[in-house]
């Protein structure tokens, strides 16, 4: 799939297990850009020993969280890097309104670059709990297996190597649902910001990988007429 649409930033949105992380790397080869995840910029600021890095370290080691200003200087230095000219994937940032504001703010004052995109990956709330609970690791060979939609050929044990398959601790239904009720209280006001100024977009993630990367493609071609 080609795309000559410029796509300047895109927010990719969704619940846990919606498959945003597949997506990225979908996008990133259809537009050569790339994807900028806060949770890696923060390990690699650490693991160099960057100032923010420094920073980020010490607050980490008394049990606090990184507050959104040190994240946000790390992602001001991030797209000051020149792969980011004609655009990249934004993962977990912004993930509050404060955020989002800062970031509007910093790319309304930056000459010839585009706003924000916000497209969601929605998925039904049944289909995305069967994709989490039933999954199924293999704690040898690292293959995934679902009880529903690809169940190993042997209940309970791994196709390769015959080894007992486990459930994560954190893939169970309740802790599922406080996944889904924290995602839903964090991002709905940046949703609903983004839809207020007219580049917001949703896309049916209950679909093949390439179909739903067509359909974000052709959300941001949509609105980057308009935006």
């Amino acid at each position: 799939m080609e795309s000559k649409t410029v796509p300047g930033p895109i927010l990719l949105l969704g619940a846990p297990g919606v498959g945003k992380g597949t997506q990225a790397k979908e996008l990133v080869k259809i537009w050569s850009i790339p994807q900028i995840s806060t949770g890696d910029l923060l390990r690699a600021n650490v693991a160099k020993g960057t100032p923010l890095g420094k920073v980020a370290k010490e607050i980490m080691q008394r049990g606090q969280l990184v507050p959104d200003s040190l994240v946000d200087e790390m992602v001001a230095v991030r797209l000051q890097q020149p792969d980011t000219a004609t655009g990249y994937i934004l993962d977990g940032f912004p993930r509050t309104l404060g955020q989002a504001g800062w970031l509007d703010g910093r790319l309304a004052a930056t000459p010839n670059t585009l706003p924000v995109i916000a497209v969601s990956i929605q998925v039904d709330y049944n289909q995305l709990l069967r994709r989490i609970t039933g999954r199924r690791n293999c704690p040898v060979c690292q293959r995934i297996f679902n009880v529903y939609s690809h169940p190993p050929q042997r209940t309970g044990f791994c196709d390769v190597d015959g080894t007992t398959l486990v459930q994560r601790a954190d893939d169970t239904e309740q802790v599922f649902a406080e996944r889904m009720r924290a995602y839903a209280a964090l991002t709905a006001p940046v949703v609903d910001h983004y839809r207020a100024m007219g580049r917001f977009a949703e896309v049916n993630g209950d679909r093949p990988i390439d179909a739903i990367a067509a359909g974000i493609v052709a959300a941001v071609e949509e609105l980057r007429k308009s935006s």
